[in-house]
């Protein structure tokens, strides 16, 4: 593990390994954890694709779903990143 990953490792029963892209970039997550969640752990804190409507957003800001700071592409579709859980071979793009 990173010094970037901050998961908590002590008493925390986890889902099967599972590895998605983001933008060109392998990250692990564990299945029943949010892409947000993912994503957050693996030191990502905002999109870095090309923003449609100005400069990149960030990836995390309320997690339930409300402010839509999370939006990403996954496999072509527009979704909530704190709604949706990690899959194997995922393709997730910021900057929607």
């Amino acid at each position: 593990m990173s010094a970037a990953d901050l998961r908590i490792d002590r008493d925390i029963e986890r889902g099967r390994r599972v590895t998605f892209r983001c933008d060109g970039h392998e990250i692990v997550g564990y299945e029943g954890e949010s892409i947000a969640a993912a994503m957050w752990a693996a030191g990502l804190r905002a999109g870095t694709g090309e923003a449609k409507y100005g400069p990149p957003y960030r990836v995390l800001f309320c997690a339930m779903g409300v402010c839509q700071q999370c939006v990403v592409m996954v496999d072509g579709v527009r979704v909530e990143a704190c709604r949706i859980a990690v899959a194997e071979g995922i393709d997730v793009r910021t900057g929607t």
